[in-house]
Protein backbone atom coordinates (compact mmCIF):
# COMPACT_ATOMS: atom_id res chain seq x y z
CA UNK A 1 0.00 0.00 0.00
CA UNK A 2 1.08 3.33 -0.87
CA UNK A 3 1.60 6.36 1.62
CA UNK A 4 -0.73 8.23 2.85
CA UNK A 5 -0.77 11.88 1.22
CA UNK A 6 -0.64 13.72 4.65
CA UNK A 7 1.36 16.57 4.24
CA UNK A 8 1.36 19.98 5.18
CA UNK A 9 -1.36 22.25 2.87
CA UNK A 10 0.90 24.20 0.33
CA UNK A 11 -1.65 27.36 0.87
CA UNK A 12 -3.45 28.15 4.45
CA UNK A 13 -7.14 27.53 4.80
CA UNK A 14 -9.86 29.48 6.21
CA UNK A 15 -10.59 29.77 10.25
CA UNK A 16 -13.90 28.71 9.76
CA UNK A 17 -13.06 26.05 7.65
CA UNK A 18 -10.54 24.46 9.69
CA UNK A 19 -12.12 24.62 12.84
CA UNK A 20 -15.31 22.98 11.02
CA UNK A 21 -13.12 20.07 10.33
CA UNK A 22 -12.00 19.91 14.05
CA UNK A 23 -15.56 19.97 15.16
CA UNK A 24 -16.11 17.44 12.19
CA UNK A 25 -13.54 15.22 13.92
CA UNK A 26 -15.12 15.42 17.31
CA UNK A 27 -18.36 13.90 16.01
CA UNK A 28 -16.39 10.23 16.29
CA UNK A 29 -15.53 11.30 19.63
CA UNK A 30 -17.36 9.78 23.10
CA UNK A 31 -20.73 11.97 24.11
CA UNK A 32 -18.74 13.33 27.55
CA UNK A 33 -21.58 15.66 27.00
CA UNK A 34 -24.25 13.79 27.98
CA UNK A 35 -22.89 12.20 31.01
CA UNK A 36 -22.07 8.68 28.89
CA UNK A 37 -18.39 8.57 30.21
CA UNK A 38 -16.93 7.76 33.55
CA UNK A 39 -13.41 8.46 32.87
CA UNK A 40 -11.38 11.20 31.44
CA UNK A 41 -13.15 14.11 31.92
CA UNK A 42 -13.63 15.99 35.02
CA UNK A 43 -16.48 18.86 34.35
CA UNK A 44 -17.97 21.02 36.65
CA UNK A 45 -20.07 23.31 34.68
CA UNK A 46 -20.19 25.32 31.82
CA UNK A 47 -19.25 28.38 34.28
CA UNK A 48 -16.22 26.52 35.28
CA UNK A 49 -15.31 25.46 31.93
CA UNK A 50 -15.20 29.45 30.82
CA UNK A 51 -13.13 30.70 33.36
CA UNK A 52 -10.81 27.92 32.59
CA UNK A 53 -11.12 29.07 29.07
CA UNK A 54 -10.44 32.63 29.48
CA UNK A 55 -7.76 32.47 31.93
CA UNK A 56 -6.03 29.78 29.75
CA UNK A 57 -6.09 32.04 26.64
CA UNK A 58 -5.19 35.11 28.77
CA UNK A 59 -1.27 33.03 29.40
CA UNK A 60 -1.76 31.47 25.92
CA UNK A 61 1.51 31.82 24.44
CA UNK A 62 3.40 32.39 28.04
CA UNK A 63 6.49 29.91 29.33
CA UNK A 64 6.85 28.76 32.72
CA UNK A 65 10.46 28.04 32.21
CA UNK A 66 12.08 31.25 32.99
CA UNK A 67 10.11 33.04 36.31
CA UNK A 68 12.10 35.62 35.64
CA UNK A 69 10.86 36.64 32.14
CA UNK A 70 6.65 36.07 33.41
CA UNK A 71 7.09 36.62 37.51
CA UNK A 72 3.37 36.41 37.37
CA UNK A 73 3.68 33.27 36.66
CA UNK A 74 5.82 32.42 39.21
CA UNK A 75 3.03 34.60 41.22
CA UNK A 76 0.23 32.01 40.28
CA UNK A 77 2.47 28.69 40.91
CA UNK A 78 3.62 29.30 44.37
CA UNK A 79 -0.56 30.27 45.39
CA UNK A 80 -1.51 27.38 43.42
CA UNK A 81 0.88 25.41 45.74
CA UNK A 82 0.26 27.24 48.52
CA UNK A 83 -3.44 27.08 48.42
CA UNK A 84 -3.10 23.15 47.56
CA UNK A 85 -0.70 22.14 50.32
CA UNK A 86 -3.34 23.97 53.20
CA UNK A 87 -5.91 21.83 51.99
CA UNK A 88 -3.68 18.80 52.97
CA UNK A 89 -2.22 19.20 56.15
CA UNK A 90 0.78 21.67 55.73
CA UNK A 91 1.92 23.52 58.27
CA UNK A 92 3.77 25.99 56.10
CA UNK A 93 7.13 24.04 55.47
CA UNK A 94 5.41 22.10 52.15
CA UNK A 95 6.98 23.28 49.30
CA UNK A 96 6.21 21.82 45.17
CA UNK A 97 6.00 22.42 41.73
CA UNK A 98 3.56 21.77 39.19
CA UNK A 99 3.72 19.48 36.60
CA UNK A 100 1.57 18.31 33.46
CA UNK A 101 -0.21 15.63 35.14
CA UNK A 102 -0.31 12.44 37.84
CA UNK A 103 2.26 11.09 35.66
CA UNK A 104 4.79 13.70 36.04
CA UNK A 105 4.26 14.29 39.60
CA UNK A 106 5.17 10.37 40.32
CA UNK A 107 7.63 10.82 37.75
CA UNK A 108 9.47 13.71 40.06
CA UNK A 109 8.99 11.69 43.04
CA UNK A 110 10.64 8.67 42.24
CA UNK A 111 13.45 10.68 40.65
CA UNK A 112 13.69 12.47 43.78
CA UNK A 113 13.62 9.45 45.95
CA UNK A 114 16.25 8.00 43.97
CA UNK A 115 18.34 10.68 44.56
CA UNK A 116 17.53 11.41 48.05
CA UNK A 117 18.61 8.07 48.20
CA UNK A 118 22.13 8.80 46.78
CA UNK A 119 22.75 11.72 48.86
CA UNK A 120 21.68 9.99 51.72
CA UNK A 121 22.61 6.39 51.68
CA UNK A 122 25.26 6.09 49.20
CA UNK A 123 25.42 2.43 49.94
CA UNK A 124 22.50 1.61 48.30
CA UNK A 125 23.66 0.54 44.68
CA UNK A 126 20.25 -1.05 43.84
CA UNK A 127 17.17 1.25 45.23
CA UNK A 128 13.98 0.07 45.27
CA UNK A 129 10.25 1.21 45.79
CA UNK A 130 7.28 -1.01 47.39
CA UNK A 131 4.10 -0.67 45.68
CA UNK A 132 0.79 -2.28 46.34
CA UNK A 133 -0.91 -3.60 43.23
CA UNK A 134 -3.35 -1.07 42.63
CA UNK A 135 -0.65 1.44 43.26
CA UNK A 136 -0.86 3.83 39.76
CA UNK A 137 1.61 2.57 36.80
CA UNK A 138 2.95 5.47 36.64
CA UNK A 139 5.42 4.48 39.22
CA UNK A 140 5.94 1.26 36.74
CA UNK A 141 6.97 3.95 34.37
CA UNK A 142 9.16 5.97 36.65
CA UNK A 143 11.10 2.90 38.11
CA UNK A 144 11.77 1.84 34.09
CA UNK A 145 12.80 5.52 33.65
CA UNK A 146 15.32 5.78 36.08
CA UNK A 147 16.74 2.49 37.07
CA UNK A 148 14.86 2.09 40.18
CA UNK A 149 12.96 -1.82 41.08
CA UNK A 150 9.60 -1.40 41.42
CA UNK A 151 8.52 -4.02 44.31
CA UNK A 152 4.90 -5.09 44.26
CA UNK A 153 3.05 -6.64 47.04
CA UNK A 154 -0.30 -7.93 46.85
CA UNK A 155 -3.33 -6.02 48.36
CA UNK A 156 -5.06 -7.61 51.32
CA UNK A 157 -9.41 -8.78 50.60
CA UNK A 158 -10.29 -5.04 51.18
CA UNK A 159 -8.03 -3.98 48.08
CA UNK A 160 -5.74 -2.06 50.57
CA UNK A 161 -2.17 -2.44 50.89
CA UNK A 162 -1.55 -5.13 53.01
CA UNK A 163 1.00 -3.50 55.59
CA UNK A 164 2.39 -6.49 56.84
CA UNK A 165 3.85 -7.87 53.06
CA UNK A 166 5.05 -3.98 52.72
CA UNK A 167 6.96 -4.85 55.70
CA UNK A 168 8.56 -8.66 54.82
CA UNK A 169 9.06 -6.67 51.69
CA UNK A 170 11.39 -4.17 52.62
CA UNK A 171 15.55 -4.39 52.14
CA UNK A 172 18.48 -2.37 53.02
CA UNK A 173 17.92 -1.47 49.30
CA UNK A 174 14.30 0.13 49.92
CA UNK A 175 14.24 3.91 49.15
CA UNK A 176 10.46 4.60 48.96
CA UNK A 177 7.01 3.38 50.20
CA UNK A 178 4.06 4.10 48.38
CA UNK A 179 0.71 4.31 49.50
CA UNK A 180 -2.92 5.79 47.61
CA UNK A 181 -5.48 8.07 48.55
CA UNK A 182 -7.36 6.60 46.55
CA UNK A 183 -6.04 3.91 44.79
CA UNK A 184 -7.81 4.67 41.03
CA UNK A 185 -9.19 0.90 40.43
CA UNK A 186 -11.21 0.31 43.24
CA UNK A 187 -11.72 4.21 45.21
CA UNK A 188 -10.43 2.37 48.37
CA UNK A 189 -7.91 4.50 50.55
CA UNK A 190 -4.66 2.77 51.17
CA UNK A 191 -3.56 2.47 55.03
CA UNK A 192 -1.65 5.78 55.13
CA UNK A 193 -0.57 5.85 58.60
CA UNK A 194 0.65 2.40 59.04
CA UNK A 195 2.73 2.86 55.73
CA UNK A 196 4.06 6.13 56.77
CA UNK A 197 5.18 4.91 60.21
CA UNK A 198 6.42 1.57 58.36
CA UNK A 199 8.51 4.64 56.55
CA UNK A 200 9.66 6.52 59.42
CA UNK A 201 10.84 2.82 61.56
CA UNK A 202 13.06 2.34 58.17
CA UNK A 203 13.83 6.30 57.79
CA UNK A 204 12.81 6.15 53.85
CA UNK A 205 10.42 7.98 52.31
CA UNK A 206 6.85 7.62 52.43
CA UNK A 207 4.81 8.85 48.84
CA UNK A 208 1.09 9.71 49.03
CA UNK A 209 -0.67 9.30 45.33
CA UNK A 210 -3.25 11.45 45.75
CA UNK A 211 -4.34 12.24 42.01
CA UNK A 212 -7.55 11.12 42.06
CA UNK A 213 -8.54 12.47 45.83
CA UNK A 214 -6.32 14.88 46.63
CA UNK A 215 -8.82 17.79 45.58
CA UNK A 216 -12.30 16.01 46.54
CA UNK A 217 -11.30 14.24 49.58
CA UNK A 218 -10.45 17.26 51.92
CA UNK A 219 -14.02 19.05 50.86
CA UNK A 220 -15.94 15.56 51.99
CA UNK A 221 -13.60 15.62 55.05
CA UNK A 222 -14.96 19.38 55.82
CA UNK A 223 -18.91 18.61 55.06
CA UNK A 224 -18.70 15.82 57.87
CA UNK A 225 -17.98 12.87 55.89
CA UNK A 226 -15.66 10.25 57.45
CA UNK A 227 -11.80 9.98 55.48
CA UNK A 228 -9.06 8.50 56.45
CA UNK A 229 -5.95 10.08 57.53
CA UNK A 230 -4.05 10.25 54.48
CA UNK A 231 -1.78 13.35 53.63
CA UNK A 232 1.03 15.76 55.47
CA UNK A 233 -1.31 15.61 58.84
CA UNK A 234 0.39 12.44 59.17
CA UNK A 235 3.66 11.83 60.42
CA UNK A 236 5.91 10.02 57.82
CA UNK A 237 4.39 11.36 54.88
CA UNK A 238 7.41 12.96 52.72
CA UNK A 239 5.29 13.93 49.18
CA UNK A 240 2.61 13.79 47.72
CA UNK A 241 0.91 13.93 44.33
CA UNK A 242 -1.95 16.08 42.97
CA UNK A 243 -4.57 16.41 39.77
CA UNK A 244 -5.64 19.31 39.66
CA UNK A 245 -7.08 19.01 36.70
CA UNK A 246 -9.02 15.77 37.61
CA UNK A 247 -11.25 17.29 40.80
CA UNK A 248 -9.98 20.26 40.70
CA UNK A 249 -11.37 20.78 37.50
CA UNK A 250 -8.80 22.91 36.09
CA UNK A 251 -7.43 22.80 32.31
CA UNK A 252 -5.87 19.85 31.56
CA UNK A 253 -1.91 19.74 31.89
CA UNK A 254 -2.32 20.57 35.57
CA UNK A 255 -0.88 18.52 38.33
CA UNK A 256 1.34 18.89 41.72
CA UNK A 257 4.07 17.42 43.67
CA UNK A 258 4.32 18.03 46.88
CA UNK A 259 7.46 17.56 49.36
CA UNK A 260 7.33 17.69 53.39
CA UNK A 261 10.39 20.08 53.24
CA UNK A 262 12.90 22.08 50.90
CA UNK A 263 15.34 20.23 51.06
CA UNK A 264 13.75 16.62 49.69
CA UNK A 265 12.31 18.82 47.09
CA UNK A 266 15.71 19.74 46.07
CA UNK A 267 16.40 16.64 44.81
CA UNK A 268 14.12 16.78 42.46
CA UNK A 269 15.62 19.78 40.45
CA UNK A 270 18.08 20.12 37.59
CA UNK A 271 20.29 22.16 36.16
CA UNK A 272 23.30 22.48 34.14
CA UNK A 273 25.94 25.36 34.13
CA UNK A 274 28.24 24.01 30.82
CA UNK A 275 25.97 24.82 28.24
CA UNK A 276 26.84 27.37 25.95
CA UNK A 277 23.63 28.79 25.52
CA UNK A 278 23.86 29.73 29.01
CA UNK A 279 22.78 28.39 32.83
CA UNK A 280 19.54 25.28 32.24
CA UNK A 281 17.60 25.33 35.03
CA UNK A 282 14.42 23.08 35.62
CA UNK A 283 12.51 22.31 37.93
CA UNK A 284 10.12 19.33 36.67
CA UNK A 285 10.88 16.90 33.85
CA UNK A 286 9.63 19.31 31.04
CA UNK A 287 11.56 22.45 29.62
CA UNK A 288 8.74 24.50 28.13
CA UNK A 289 5.88 24.79 30.74
CA UNK A 290 2.73 26.30 28.76
CA UNK A 291 1.52 29.32 31.62
CA UNK A 292 -2.02 28.86 30.48
CA UNK A 293 -2.46 25.52 32.49
CA UNK A 294 -0.91 27.18 35.74
CA UNK A 295 -3.34 30.48 34.73
CA UNK A 296 -6.28 28.39 34.35
CA UNK A 297 -6.08 26.88 37.70
CA UNK A 298 -5.19 29.21 39.66
CA UNK A 299 -8.55 31.18 38.23
CA UNK A 300 -10.83 27.99 38.87
CA UNK A 301 -9.88 27.63 42.63
CA UNK A 302 -10.01 31.49 43.34
CA UNK A 303 -13.51 31.21 41.16
CA UNK A 304 -14.64 28.25 43.61
CA UNK A 305 -13.24 28.71 46.94
CA UNK A 306 -13.62 26.38 49.41
CA UNK A 307 -17.43 26.84 49.59
CA UNK A 308 -17.65 26.07 45.65
CA UNK A 309 -15.61 23.15 45.83
CA UNK A 310 -18.02 21.71 48.76
CA UNK A 311 -20.99 22.82 46.77
CA UNK A 312 -19.70 20.01 43.90
CA UNK A 313 -18.46 17.58 46.28
CA UNK A 314 -21.78 17.16 48.22
CA UNK A 315 -23.38 16.99 44.48
CA UNK A 316 -20.99 14.68 43.07
CA UNK A 317 -21.45 12.49 46.84
CA UNK A 318 -25.25 12.42 46.10
CA UNK A 319 -25.28 11.16 42.73
CA UNK A 320 -22.44 8.25 43.97
CA UNK A 321 -24.78 7.33 46.69
CA UNK A 322 -28.15 6.85 44.32
CA UNK A 323 -25.68 4.90 41.90
CA UNK A 324 -24.38 2.19 44.59
CA UNK A 325 -27.75 1.68 45.69
CA UNK A 326 -29.18 1.23 42.49
CA UNK A 327 -26.34 -1.24 41.38
CA UNK A 328 -26.71 -2.62 44.93
CA UNK A 329 -30.79 -3.77 44.15
CA UNK A 330 -29.34 -5.92 40.83
CA UNK A 331 -29.37 -9.10 42.06
CA UNK A 332 -25.21 -10.52 41.72
CA UNK A 333 -24.12 -6.96 40.91
CA UNK A 334 -21.72 -5.06 43.60
CA UNK A 335 -19.21 -2.36 43.80
CA UNK A 336 -15.79 -3.56 44.48
CA UNK A 337 -14.19 -3.06 47.91
CA UNK A 338 -15.43 -0.52 50.07
CA UNK A 339 -14.59 2.74 48.06
CA UNK A 340 -14.92 6.12 50.65
CA UNK A 341 -15.52 8.38 47.72
CA UNK A 342 -17.24 9.15 43.97
CA UNK A 343 -14.55 6.60 42.23
CA UNK A 344 -15.42 3.28 42.45
CA UNK A 345 -15.37 -0.14 40.22
CA UNK A 346 -18.44 -2.74 40.05
CA UNK A 347 -18.77 -6.59 39.74
CA UNK A 348 -21.04 -9.40 39.34
CA UNK A 349 -21.11 -12.45 40.93
CA UNK A 350 -22.23 -14.94 38.21
CA UNK A 351 -21.83 -13.41 34.70
CA UNK A 352 -19.23 -12.29 32.36
CA UNK A 353 -18.81 -8.20 33.44
CA UNK A 354 -17.01 -7.49 30.31
CA UNK A 355 -20.09 -8.77 28.28
CA UNK A 356 -22.30 -6.41 30.34
CA UNK A 357 -19.68 -3.95 29.29
CA UNK A 358 -20.18 -4.80 25.86
CA UNK A 359 -24.22 -4.44 26.36
CA UNK A 360 -23.55 -0.77 27.76
CA UNK A 361 -21.33 0.25 25.23
CA UNK A 362 -24.17 -0.61 22.30
CA UNK A 363 -26.32 1.58 24.18
CA UNK A 364 -24.24 4.03 24.19
CA UNK A 365 -21.99 4.00 27.76
CA UNK A 366 -18.04 4.20 27.75
CA UNK A 367 -17.13 2.14 30.26
CA UNK A 368 -13.20 0.96 31.11
CA UNK A 369 -12.35 -2.46 31.84
CA UNK A 370 -10.41 -3.62 34.50
CA UNK A 371 -8.86 -6.76 36.12
CA UNK A 372 -7.75 -8.36 39.15
CA UNK A 373 -10.89 -8.79 39.73
CA UNK A 374 -12.76 -8.45 36.26
CA UNK A 375 -14.64 -5.16 36.71
CA UNK A 376 -16.39 -2.18 35.18
CA UNK A 377 -14.74 1.40 36.31
CA UNK A 378 -16.54 4.15 37.20
CA UNK A 379 -15.81 8.07 37.84
CA UNK A 380 -18.71 9.91 38.89
CA UNK A 381 -18.95 14.19 38.20
CA UNK A 382 -21.21 16.55 38.05
CA UNK A 383 -21.94 15.73 34.29
CA UNK A 384 -23.61 12.31 35.62
CA UNK A 385 -26.60 14.02 37.95
CA UNK A 386 -28.59 13.73 34.90
CA UNK A 387 -27.72 10.91 33.32
CA UNK A 388 -27.96 8.57 36.04
CA UNK A 389 -31.17 6.99 35.88
CA UNK A 390 -31.34 5.95 32.19
CA UNK A 391 -27.70 4.27 33.37
CA UNK A 392 -29.08 2.54 35.62
CA UNK A 393 -32.29 1.24 33.70
CA UNK A 394 -29.29 0.37 30.85
CA UNK A 395 -27.52 -1.36 33.75
CA UNK A 396 -30.57 -3.66 34.53
CA UNK A 397 -31.09 -4.53 30.37
CA UNK A 398 -27.24 -5.47 29.88
CA UNK A 399 -27.63 -7.60 33.00
CA UNK A 400 -30.77 -9.54 31.42
CA UNK A 401 -29.44 -9.74 28.17
CA UNK A 402 -26.24 -11.32 29.09
CA UNK A 403 -28.02 -13.69 32.00
CA UNK A 404 -30.01 -14.79 28.84
CA UNK A 405 -27.30 -15.58 26.77
CA UNK A 406 -25.59 -17.50 29.72
CA UNK A 407 -22.85 -15.16 29.76
CA UNK A 408 -20.77 -16.82 32.54
CA UNK A 409 -20.78 -20.05 31.06
CA UNK A 410 -19.75 -19.24 27.75
CA UNK A 411 -16.95 -16.93 28.83
CA UNK A 412 -15.42 -20.01 31.05
CA UNK A 413 -15.31 -22.40 28.21
CA UNK A 414 -13.43 -19.81 26.62
CA UNK A 415 -11.01 -19.05 29.43
CA UNK A 416 -10.37 -22.80 29.20
CA UNK A 417 -9.79 -23.55 25.66
CA UNK A 418 -7.58 -20.22 25.44
CA UNK A 419 -5.16 -22.10 28.07
CA UNK A 420 -5.49 -25.53 26.92
CA UNK A 421 -4.11 -23.80 23.37
CA UNK A 422 -1.21 -21.89 25.55
CA UNK A 423 0.23 -25.34 26.50
CA UNK A 424 -0.03 -27.34 23.27
CA UNK A 425 0.96 -24.32 20.83
CA UNK A 426 4.08 -22.84 19.93
CA UNK A 427 4.79 -19.41 21.51
CA UNK A 428 4.99 -17.69 18.24
CA UNK A 429 1.51 -18.60 17.48
CA UNK A 430 -0.16 -18.29 20.73
CA UNK A 431 1.79 -14.16 20.50
CA UNK A 432 -0.09 -14.12 17.21
CA UNK A 433 -3.43 -15.42 18.73
CA UNK A 434 -2.80 -12.47 21.62
CA UNK A 435 -2.40 -9.93 18.81
CA UNK A 436 -5.68 -11.20 17.18
CA UNK A 437 -7.55 -10.84 19.80
CA UNK A 438 -6.70 -7.16 20.74
CA UNK A 439 -6.50 -5.54 16.98
CA UNK A 440 -9.89 -4.41 17.31
CA UNK A 441 -8.79 -1.50 20.10
CA UNK A 442 -8.82 1.52 19.37
CA UNK A 443 -10.02 1.21 15.63
CA UNK A 444 -11.43 4.30 13.93
CA UNK A 445 -14.64 3.27 13.32
CA UNK A 446 -16.61 5.31 15.62
CA UNK A 447 -19.02 2.52 17.02
CA UNK A 448 -19.47 0.99 20.13
CA UNK A 449 -16.79 -2.04 20.22
CA UNK A 450 -17.18 -5.44 21.62
CA UNK A 451 -14.38 -6.22 24.33
CA UNK A 452 -15.45 -9.04 26.46
CA UNK A 453 -13.27 -11.81 24.58
CA UNK A 454 -10.41 -9.86 24.36
CA UNK A 455 -10.33 -8.93 28.06
CA UNK A 456 -11.47 -12.73 28.41
CA UNK A 457 -8.62 -13.64 26.40
CA UNK A 458 -5.97 -11.10 28.57
CA UNK A 459 -6.40 -12.75 31.55
CA UNK A 460 -5.89 -16.47 30.25
CA UNK A 461 -2.98 -15.89 28.84
CA UNK A 462 -0.23 -17.83 30.93
CA UNK A 463 2.78 -15.66 29.93
CA UNK A 464 2.24 -12.15 29.95
CA UNK A 465 5.10 -11.03 27.80
CA UNK A 466 2.87 -12.74 25.29
CA UNK A 467 0.34 -9.88 26.37
CA UNK A 468 2.59 -7.10 26.54
CA UNK A 469 3.44 -7.83 22.58
CA UNK A 470 0.59 -7.93 21.98
CA UNK A 471 -0.10 -4.04 23.73
CA UNK A 472 3.09 -2.60 22.59
CA UNK A 473 1.55 -3.75 18.87
CA UNK A 474 -1.71 -1.36 19.45
CA UNK A 475 0.42 1.44 21.38
CA UNK A 476 2.37 1.24 18.12
CA UNK A 477 -0.88 1.54 15.63
CA UNK A 478 -2.16 4.34 17.71
CA UNK A 479 0.75 6.76 15.89
CA UNK A 480 0.21 5.73 12.74
CA UNK A 481 -1.88 6.90 10.19
CA UNK A 482 -5.15 5.13 9.57
CA UNK A 483 -4.35 4.01 6.25
CA UNK A 484 -1.12 2.60 7.59
CA UNK A 485 -2.32 1.44 10.76
CA UNK A 486 -5.12 -1.07 8.97
CA UNK A 487 -2.00 -3.02 6.82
Amino acid sequence: MSEPEIRLPAEGRSQSEVLAQLRQLQQHDVNWHAGKVFSLVFYAGQDVSAIAQQAYGLFFAENALNPSAFPSLRQLETEVIAMTARLLGSSGQVVGNMTSGGTESILMAVKTARDWARASRPRVRHPEIILPATAHPAFEKAAHYFDVKAVHVPVDANFQADVGKLRKAITRNTILLVGSAPAYPHGVIDPIPAIASLAAEHTILCHVDACVGGFFLPFLRSLGHPVPPFDFAVPGVTSMSVDLHKYGYAAKGASVILYRTPELRRHQLFVYTDWPGGIYASPTMTGTRPGGSIAAAWAVMHYLGQSGYERIAAEVMRSTAALRAGIAAIPGMQVVGDPVMSVLAIAHDDLDIYAIGDEMAQRGWHLDRQQSPPSLHMTINVVHTTSLELFLTDLRAATATVQAAGGRRKTALKHAGVRLAARLLPRVLIRRLARRATAGVGGASGGPERSAAMYGMMGALPNRADLNEAVLDIVEQFTLPQDRAAE
